[in-house]
């Protein structure tokens, strides 16, 4: 009966309505953006599986296509003929070697055989004064004959021998001591050697003798 008890009734229930009111808007506003958002990361979920599982079905290939190859392991057989096969390429190349080896000897010593001839014995002959022979040319002959020498010993490690048997490594050993004593003097008189022949190269007597050797040789 009391208006103000009424007016404070209503105003609760009034209060009532517009929190269930305002709770089922927030409902309606709020599902739909859930269950896209839910919908969205279930796709992209699906997306990522099937995009993860694809790479690592591409991985796995890679992985696998090795083990294919060596899933069926090469026979006692095939890996003897494989050896083989390796063992001769290597034989031939260094037979190869050894050949140029020996030819590079060969034409070495045919140069000194022909500045010798050419070239060192007819100034010598000459008589020269000043010009100094033994000083401009140093130990070349020495060297020629060592280099003979070597030539003869390669030679007969590969003549008749088969290739297997040619034993290259104990003919420098053997040789070894001679080299380093030879050439040895020879490098140790090279620069004046050079500077000797740059002396007579502006003598015009002397440098024509030169010429006239070089021309010969050539």
């Amino acid at each position: 009966d009391c208006p103000g008890k009424e007016g404070a009734g209503g105003r609760k229930r009034n209060l009532t309505l517009l929190r269930s009111k305002l709770y089922m808007g927030q409902r309606r506003r709020t599902e739909p953006v859930v269950e896209s958002t839910t919908t969205a990361g279930d796709h992209g979920n699906l997306r990522r599986s099937q995009s993860d599982r694809t790479e690592y079905s591409q991985k796995l290939q890679e992985k696998m296509a090795p083990q294919a190859v060596s899933s069926s392991p090469a026979t006692p057989l095939q890996e003897d003929e494989e050896e083989e096969e390796v063992s001769r390429r290597m034989m031939g190349r260094r037979v190869k070697i050894i050949a140029e080896l020996v030819q590079t000897e060969k034409d070495y010593i045919s140069d000194l055989d022909l500045c010798i001839k050419e070239v060192i014995q007819p100034l010598r002959n000459m008589q020269i004064a000043r010009f100094d022979v033994d000083g401009l040319f140093s130990n070349i002959e020495l060297v020629h004959r060592l280099s003979a020498k070597l030539l003869s010993l390669l030679e007969e490690a590969t003549i008749d021998v088969e290739p297997p048997m040619q034993i290259i490594g104990e003919v420098f050993l053997q040789i070894k001591g001679p080299l380093e004593d030879t050439y040895k003097i020879y490098c140790y008189h090279h620069d004046d050697a050079h500077t000797m022949l740059e002396y007579y190269e502006k003598d015009e007597e002397l440098k024509q003798h030169l010429r006239d050797c070089v021309q010969s040789l050539k």
